[in-house]
């Protein structure tokens, strides 16, 4: 089990009502998240909901994204459940189809799909799991991008946030595959940024260390694993959902006009570059 000395209660029924919560006024915005029926992704679509936001939960679990999107409908949010494999282009367009139907079309875009894997040195990594890591972190955000910065351009907004890893930043000897795909996800936000500076539609990364989300212990992290980790962090601790969901609320929002193609740091003072 991960470890924190944070509470770790089920982060599905965060109460949005308690003001620590409250995040930027996301009025009128069509938000899509990647990912986002659990952990990092599902805490920044509850701060965006609570904000105002018509919030779209695309995820390749569609049990998930249903149950994510019953707990915003129950607070007030209007909400979208999405089915779909991020790594495929088609059933991107067709999840961006239903959300412009539905709500118009995006605003805001939080790349945070995400899987890890098993820890192993890189010559030892195959082939098809290297593959598979730069399908999902770098392609996966760009059929996305793909889909939601042509209407952002027409109406001269957008924010989209990408969510990477202090793992892009340092690399984490046995996870060269997941390493490597988040750096090249930071080097697609760095370009990005410069490309839509002059359109009002900024893009920028933010980069987790270790957080209770579970995703390493799904995707077969050992405990070990997640002990060693844990360690690298200054602050002792691994983060909460709701601690990143606050950031990349912020960095999504109308607070922020003149950052681009930028990485914020969330890693407890592991990499502060």
């Amino acid at each position: 089990m991960n470890t924190t000395t944070r509470d770790t209660k089920d982060e599905t029924m965060t109460d949005l009502t308690d003001d620590r919560h409250r995040g930027p006024d996301f009025t009128g915005r069509v938000v899509v998240v990647t990912g986002g029926a659990q952990g990092i992704g599902f805490a920044s679509a509850q701060i965006m909901g609570r904000g105002g936001a018509s919030v779209a939960i695309l995820d390749f679990d569609k049990d998930a994204a249903d149950r994510a999107v019953a707990g915003l409908s129950a607070r007030g949010a209007r909400a979208l459940a999405l089915h779909a494999d991020v790594t495929d282009q088609l059933s991107v367009k067709a999840a961006f189809d239903e959300v412009r139907t539905t709500f118009g079309d995006v605003d805001v875009l939080v790349n945070n799909a995400g899987v890890a894997g098993p820890n192993r040195p890189v010559w030892e990594t195959p082939p098809d799991f290297m593959r598979s890591m730069f399908e999902v972190h770098v392609m996966g955000a760009y059929h996305c991008i793909v889909e939601a910065v042509p209407g952002m351009i027409e109406a001269g907004y957008g924010r989209i946030v990408n969510v990477a890893s202090v793992a892009g930043k340092e690399g984490n000897a046995g996870g060269g595959a997941y390493s490597a795909a988040k750096a090249g996800l930071i080097g697609l936000t760095k370009s990005l940024g410069k490309e839509l500076a002059r359109k009002d539609v900024l893009a920028n990364a933010v980069t987790p260390g270790m957080v209770t989300t579970g995703i390493s212990t799904r995707s077969g992290v050992s405990e070990e694993r997640n002990r060693q980790l844990t360690a690298l962090i200054p602050m002792g601790r691994q983060a909460h959902p709701d601690e990143l969901g606050q950031l990349i609320a912020f960095v999504a929002s109308d607070r922020l006009t003149f950052t681009t193609g930028s990485v914020f740091d969330a890693s407890g003072g592991r990499a502060t570059y």
